[in-house]
């Protein structure tokens, strides 16, 4: 698979929602997406991660800006996930991990020496025409949702 790059067209996709409602990138033409792709629901990391997006939600929402999480985990999972922590975004469920492989996530990770495949934390910026604004691999939890508002140009 090639590399994704800045300033080339993000890879659409299909997929569906924690409501099981089918959505597509090609559905968000005109508004930025933030795509941020992490391992696990209910996952120290990962809540801190979802947390901080919802905590800026507005101020993306206020710059034309719609966020979207992705990981392997089901409708039910996801349901579970949004409730505990009032997410006011969608959460996609990529149980193939087709959107994972199509943004090169689903990676070879290691853990006490023991080599599993999994999420690679990562989060994409998508211009209004579809198009790779920003691409940040091996992103930390938290820090990085501030430098997300700052690249959709919102303020925090």
């Amino acid at each position: 698979m090639q590399e994704l790059t800045e300033g080339t067209a993000a890879p659409d996709f299909s997929s569906k929602d924690q409501n099981g409602q089918s959505i597509k990138l090609s559905d968000f033409r005109g508004k930025k997406v933030i795509l941020f792709f992490y391992p696990k629901d209910n996952t120290p990391g990962c809540t801190k991660e979802a947390c901080a997006y919802r905590d800026a939600s507005q101020n993306f929402e206020a710059n034309n800006t719609v966020i979207l999480g992705v990981s392997p985990d089901n409708e039910k999972s996801h349901n579970k996930f949004i409730d505990k922590f009032d997410l006011p975004f969608q959460l996609l469920c990529d149980t193939d991990k087709d959107i994972c492989e199509a943004y090169g996530v689903w990676v070879e990770k290691s853990m006490y020496g023991k080599k599993y495949m999994g999420v690679e934390r990562s989060t994409f910026l998508i211009d209004e025409d579809g198009n790779l604004a920003a691409v940040r691999r091996k992103v930390k939890p938290e820090p990085h949702v501030a430098e997300m508002l700052e690249l959709a140009g919102a303020k925090s």
